[in-house]
């Protein structure tokens, strides 16, 4: 199954290679659309805002990752 809506700014590759990039990316776009919390040490981000996060995350990582990551519930740790 493939990811066919459009992403904001590149995924995050299998290699790393483009880890720093795509996390400041995240970071910017999570902060932008009020879910910033959710991905700082120590949150108290509501279950909500965490999922919200979370699918935009998944959203801008590759599928093979998304296959590893499949368990992860909380945004800090993707």
């Amino acid at each position: 199954m493939s990811n066919h809506s459009k992403l904001q700014f590149e995924a995050h590759h299998t290699t790393g290679n483009n880890y720093l990039t795509w996390a400041m990316d995240a970071k910017m776009y999570l902060a932008a659309d009020g879910n910033g919390d959710a991905i700082k040490e120590g949150n108290n981000a509501s279950e909500q805002l965490k999922a919200k996060a979370l699918i935009f995350l998944r959203h801008h990582i590759h599928e093979d990752l998304k296959r590893e990551y499949l368990t992860v519930k909380d945004p800090l740790v993707l």
